[in-house]
């Protein structure tokens, strides 16, 4: 098989066949790549094993370039390998490290970032694992963590100091959907970073879950690391975990090494679906369901029961004007995304109550929308943040990061679009 000449070729193509020859494995009669099945590998000698440690530490000295040395599924394998060095090209990084699910990539991104003592700045509004990982694991680590609205620069500059080494940030923010200016954000990094030493230079983290590489890429808007939960979207049928990374490559030791002592390691068979069923197909998935979330959000809007709706693709979105310039595909189109935010009418407990009746409805009654938590699957999915995926936050911190009680969110499938406005419509009836 001789190497193809990509240039030219757009960004789905390549989402499809990858680098099309890969030098984690040989596989030249294989139009599918194949799927590794042994947790150890055989080693001819005992210096080609201790030659295979020293390439997992230090790649750039591997003397076994176009030939890797494996030697545990838990260091490195050929499968995974191949879907980093996918997500490595589609993410426009330096280097990519997959990990067991979207958590293990937020907790590892950080955890190479930052050490005691130090602390990281992130967005108010956050997904309630990324919270709870923030205020009851991170402490103990002696890693402080202070919550600001990053849309507010000044609020941001001000949280900073000396010991900060991470700025985090979702963006779009789970659940609210607010779009978080990336550049503008890095340019207040950069002031701070200019006198620092390589080592205290603050980074920027951002989550990409809701976006996905299809619809943004935040490294090329300025942030430094990218993590993903591949669960959802990349995903996209509810069948596998997966995290990734992507760093700059003086990451990349340490990611693997955080790994590899750690765990959280993403397995063979779950790396060979996300790369051969879900990034070949994102960006069709993705595609269809933003042109169902924009006519959902649009009826949604227009109902008596809905107080407010957030989604980007909406001539109301707050921040339309940052939502249009980052939230793009890789042909510059603009691609708002697949999930909803809303809010029914009355006063806060009555919201709460009203919108508790209404994901209850639509478990019981509805047939195109389920009732579960995640997100990005064929299946139009609906929750309520402030009773699930966000209860581990308090009254007060729900309200500081703008949780509604009577907030929903919604994240669309590929079901009919009317079907969904369908049942939507019982749903809001009966409530």
């Amino acid at each position: 098989m001789t190497d193809k000449d990509k240039s030219g070729y757009r960004s789905d193509t390549h989402m499809i066949h990858g680098q099309f020859r890969t030098e984690k494995w040989e596989y030249d009669h294989h139009v599918i790549p194949p799927i590794t099945a042994s947790t150890t590998f055989r080693l001819d000698s005992a210096s080609r094993g201790r030659q295979g440690f020293v390439d997992f530490g230090e790649p750039k000295k591997s003397a076994q370039a176009m030939n890797p040395v494996y030697i545990y599924d838990r260091l490195d394998e050929p499968t995974v390998g191949m879907l980093e060095d996918l997500f490595r090209e589609i993410e426009q990084g330096e280097s990519a490290c997959a990990f067991a699910c979207g958590m293990s990539a937020i907790s590892a991104a950080l955890m190479v970032a930052c050490h005691a003592g130090s602390n990281i700045v992130a967005h108010r509004t956050l997904y309630g694992c990324t919270f709870s990982l923030m205020t009851n694991w991170l402490p103990r680590f002696g890693v402080d963590v202070r919550f600001v609205d990053a849309r507010d620069l000044d609020q941001l500059r001000g949280a900073m100091d000396g010991e900060t080494r991470a700025v985090y940030l979702e963006t779009p923010a789970n659940p609210t959907m607010e779009c978080l200016d990336v550049a503008a954000v890095k340019d207040v990094i950069e002031l701070l970073n200019r006198d620092r030493p390589g080592k205290e230079r603050i980074v920027l983290v951002a989550d990409n879950t809701f976006a996905t590489p299809w619809a943004q890429r935040p490294l090329e808007l300025g942030a430094d690391l990218v993590v993903e939960s591949l669960t959802k979207d990349v995903g996209g049928f509810g069948v596998d975990m997966g995290g990734m990374v992507v760093a700059p490559r003086r990451f990349h030791k340490s990611l693997r090494g955080f790994r590899k002592d750690f765990g959280g390691v993403l397995p063979p068979g779950g790396a060979w679906r996300l790369m051969v069923y879900g990034v070949s197909t994102l960006s069709l998935r993705v595609r269809r369901q933003t042109e169902t979330a924009w006519e959902v959000a649009r009826f949604l809007e227009g109902h008596d029961k809905v107080a407010r709706v957030s989604y980007p693709g909406l001539d109301s979105y707050a921040g339309k004007e940052v939502a249009r310039r980052q939230l793009v595909d890789p042909d510059g189109r603009f691609c708002p995304g697949f999930m909803v935010y809303f809010e029914v009418t009355g006063g806060l407990e009555e919201a709460r109550a009203r919108c508790e009746r209404l994901v209850n409805h639509i478990a019981s009654h509805s047939y195109c929308i389920t009732l579960a938590v995640s997100l990005g699957m064929t299946k139009t999915l609906v929750e309520t943040p402030g009773l699930m995926t966000h209860s581990v936050m308090d009254a007060g911190s729900q309200s500081e990061a703008g949780i509604h009680p009577g907030g929903v969110r919604l994240a669309m499938g590929l079901e009919s679009p009317s079907d969904i406005i369908r049942d939507l419509t019982e749903a809001l009836d009966g409530c």
